[in-house]
Parts: structure tokens; sequence; C-alpha cells
């Protein structure tokens, strides 16, 4: 899905395969560096929960008051909102004791009530046409809710699909490749297709997540939180690096 068209509120990002690139390690980023968080430290889910949406917090204020595109800002408030996904996810799921099913369900109504809400108060879900803080902040919740569904979604397909780590992987990468065929081959909307994949590579990162750290007996890589993190972490910011200096020589030309 790509589009060089960049937002009329121009804070937000043109979408390129070099956004989707970005996405999918900043919400894989966002599994382990949850999981580090919760599991590894034994910090817990709901204290875990408190620091991560604090830090989205902290960084969605950050770029409601940016005046303009500044990569950083943006793809930290899309760590934040996958890292706190991960968690809130997790609280639910666990110690709530919800279920991935359910907890799937709740999260799937509630984005489709943001869309739904967004939809009728914006007169259309663009995020290349945004028009004011009121529309980025339905953007904003958007992306939250939908990265917590991933988690949820991811999990479940994991742990009570039968499918496992791999297997849940290659359902979700095999799905975004239709969409991929859908936006290139057919005339279903952009808009629709944008938001099936950003749902979708939520789900993909945190099973890939789990791909990567998990251990050779459950079919995972066995990499840990810690080395996944790392080594996502390292991809995410030569990325970033890489996209500043290209808004640097083109500074017309947004990302």
């Amino acid at each position: 899905m790509n589009s060089t068209t960049t937002s009329s509120y121009d804070k937000l990002p043109a979408i390129t395969a070099g956004f989707w690139i970005m996405k999918i390690c900043a919400t894989t980023l966002g599994e382990t560096a949850g999981d580090l968080l919760s599991m590894t430290l034994k910090v817990g889910y709901a204290v875990s929960t408190a620091i991560l949406l604090s830090f989205f917090v902290v960084s969605l204020i950050a770029q409601l008051l940016s005046k303009k595109y500044n990569p950083l800002i943006y793809w930290l408030v899309i760590l934040a909102t996958s890292t706190a996904g991960t968690t809130m996810s997790d609280f639910m799921d666990r110690t709530l004791g919800l279920g991935y099913a359910l907890g799937s369900s709740i999260l799937f109504t509630s984005l489709l009530m943001i869309l739904l809400i967004w939809r009728l108060t914006e007169k259309s879900l663009s995020v290349t046409n945004i028009r004011g803080l009121r529309g980025e902040s339905f953007y904003w919740a958007a992306i939250l809710v939908s990265n917590t569904l991933g988690t949820a979604l991811g999990d479940f397909l994991a742990d009570d699909s039968g499918l496992g780590f791999s297997g849940g992987a290659l359902l979700i990468g095999s799905l975004l490749l239709l969409l991929v065929l859908a936006y290139y081959f057919t005339k279903l909307s952009h808009i629709l297709l944008f938001w099936l994949a950003f749902v979708l590579t939520r789900p993909f990162g945190a099973t890939f997540g789990d791909l990567l750290t998990k251990t050779t007996e459950k079919g995972g890589l066995n990499l840990g939180t810690m080395g996944s993190s790392l080594v996502l972490g390292s991809i995410l910011a030569i990325m970033m690096m890489v996209t500043y200096i290209q808004l640097n020589k083109n500074p017309q030309n947004q990302l």
C-alpha cells in the first residue's frame, strides 16, 4: 500500500512501503518490549500497563502539540501504543481472566465503534487528509485499540487456535499479502485496505514477536525479550535516521 500523498494536516507520514516496514518493526518491538517489562522484569501486567500508558500519554501530547511531521515523535507514539497495547491485552486476558477470544471480541467492537464515530463526525476515515486536532485524536484512538486488539488476536492464534507461533504468523502474513494484491489489482477502497492492513500488522507483529522470543520447544527462535527488543529497536532507529535524512533532502515530500 503505497501513496506519496501527505496529510493536509502535515503531521502524519505518507503511506509508503517504508511506513509498513517500520510499522511491523514497531509493533513487533512493542510486543517484545511489553513482555520484557511485564514478564522478564516481573513488573506485572497492571503496573506495566500504568507505566506504558503514561509513556503513551506523554508521547501523544508531544505529537498533538507538534506543528509538523516529526518521525521520532510519530514513531514513539506508535511504539507506545504497541507496548501499552501488549500489556493492556495481557491484563484483560490474563489478570481479569477474560481470555483471548472474549478479549479480542471486546476490542474488535471497541475499534468498530471508534471508526464509526470518527466517520460520522469527520465524514472520512482517511489518514492522508486529517483535518485538525479532533480528527488526529480519533486516528490515535483507533491505533491504540487496534494494536491492543492485535496482541489479543495474535495470542489467540498462537495459543488457542492450534496454529502455533509460526502458523499464526504465516496466516496473518498471507492475509497481508492478499491485501497488497487487492490494493494493486482491485478497486477496493484504499482507506478500507489501509485499516485492514493496520489491524493485521499488529497480530503479525505479535506472533512474529512470539516467534522471536519463545523457546524452540514452544516453536520460537529463543532470542529472548531482551535480545529481540535490542535488534528490533536498532532496525527501527536506523530507519528513522534514513527518514530524517530524506526529509532534510526533500522537505516538501514527507515519507
